[in-house]
């Protein structure tokens, strides 16, 4: 049975492609042509182990994303079935996917809500999640700047997304970012709001991504407020376990 790395998964994707594939399931999904397998975690003091899984038929494609967090690490691997005969098809490091999988949501999901004239992405949080939201933004997007903050954010870090991005990115601080951006990722993993979100700019197209746990949040009452429209991927799932909504007043 194959096995792909998260070396080699960066190396075979491009976003166009993951995309396309997730949004064909999307739709299969709400058809009800497919169907998702809710999130279930289990734990025993720091170690936690998550599962979540997927059938859709049209795809050929049936698999389950199996995941330790530990002390705040995250361990994925993904086990991929044929759909039709039943038979494994191959396990993938799931990391690289996440990052692929979740980022080109948000951007599927913004090219149906942001201004398509966006100047300016501010990504909150610049792990893994962030840079992988920023790529796939500048790569959709005409966008002329990058505003970013993280509590680890240097000079070095910039530098690195800049190149990769093809535009200026700059470090400032999440309240400047949130008055300034016209797109706006969350991806902090934070457990209390990011900044007031009487700050946002009118029109502002948010994707909060950082919050999958009740008991966290990264947007506040008035930026839930403020919204024109809050679109979840699952309803089902997002209300039992998003922060951002649970927690709101």
């Amino acid at each position: 049975m194959l096995h792909l790395t998260d070396q080699q998964l960066h190396e075979l994707l491009d976003a166009p492609a993951v995309q396309e594939v997730l949004e064909q399931a999307f739709i299969e999904f709400g058809q009800g042509q497919a169907a998702q397998q809710r999130r279930v975690r289990t734990q025993v003091g720091d170690t936690r182990l998550s599962t979540l899984g997927a059938v859709i038929p049209g795809q050929q494609v049936a698999g389950a994303k199996i995941y330790t967090t530990v002390h705040g690490a995250f361990n994925f691997v993904i086990v991929l079935f044929d759909a039709l005969s039943g038979q494994a098809l191959a396990t993938l490091d799931a990391g690289a996917i996440t990052q692929w999988r979740t980022a080109a949501c948000s951007v599927l999901a913004a090219q149906r809500g942001a201004n398509p004239h966006s100047q300016t992405l501010g990504v909150l949080g610049l792990g893994a999640q962030g840079m992988a939201h920023a790529l796939q933004f500048c790569q959709t997007f005409d966008l002329q700047r990058v505003l970013v903050w993280s509590p680890n954010v240097d000079e070095k870090r910039c530098h690195q997304l800049e190149l990769e991005c093809g535009v200026p990115v700059r470090a400032a601080r999440a309240e400047e970012i949130a008055a300034q951006a016209d797109i706006l990722v969350t991806a902090s993993r934070s457990r209390a709001p990011l900044f007031d979100g009487r700050s946002l700019k009118p029109g502002c197209f948010v994707a909060a991504v950082g919050s999958s746990l009740p008991t966290a949040r990264e947007l506040d009452d008035a930026c839930l407020q403020r919204a024109g429209k809050i679109v979840v991927e699952w309803g089902e799932q997002t209300l039992a376990e998003a922060g951002d909504l649970i927690l709101a007043a």
